[in-house]
């Protein structure tokens, strides 16, 4: 019977490259001093009656290391775009040139760079409980399959190969973590 019970570590791993990922996709939307087309993501335009992203009304571009560039379709949508902008609290002044709105990107000043450090540790902390909460998952399916019939040697194996999983995971978001408060502290 122990010979057929086993512990599903692909699906814990790919939840926990889901943890990961989500955890790239908030760092690349943290301001850093740089431009990247990411920090405008979030921002959402009303346009045709609906909230849309704005990346679905313009092409977002990076000419320039501190600089982004919105090329807007709909030139009646330009002073929403702008507006939207100035609303997200990226802390950027949008400048207007036809249809193409244009995020000129200041340098970051000492306390705000520490604010983006304590932010980024705040985006790995809930990639660690993420993390975590599947190690939780990896190890009750354990202790049901221990129910079911599964051996102790089993047990002891299916529990360390969850727990390696889980260590692994944490360090790539320490490692990430890492990386980012470097990127931002980088004057």
């Amino acid at each position: 019977m122990s010979d057929e019970i086993e512990i599903d570590i692909d699906d814990l791993e790919r939840r926990m490259d889901g943890a990961m990922a989500s955890l790239r996709h908030e760092f690349a939307s943290l301001r850093t001093g740089r431009a990247s087309a990411a920090i405008v993501e979030p921002v959402m335009v009303e346009a045709y009656g609906q909230m849309t992203p704005i990346n679905q009304v313009g092409t977002v571009n990076v000419p320039e290391p501190r600089m982004v560039t919105i090329n807007v379709w709909d030139k009646a949508l330009v002073s929403r775009v702008e507006k939207a902008i100035r609303e997200s609290g990226l802390g950027i002044n949008p400048q207007t040139n036809g249809t193409i709105v244009m995020l000129p990107i200041p340098e970051l000043n000492e306390e705000r760079r520490r604010e983006l450090t304590r932010v980024a540790a705040q985006y790995a902390e809930h990639a660690r409980v993420a993390i975590r909460n599947v190690r939780r998952d990896g190890m009750d399916q354990v202790k049901k399959a221990k129910a079911d019939g599964m051996s102790e040697d089993d047990q002891k194996f299916w529990s360390d190969e969850v727990q390696a999983l889980t260590d692994k995971a944490i360090a790539a978001v320490d490692k990430a973590l890492e990386v980012k408060q470097a990127e931002i502290m980088q004057v």
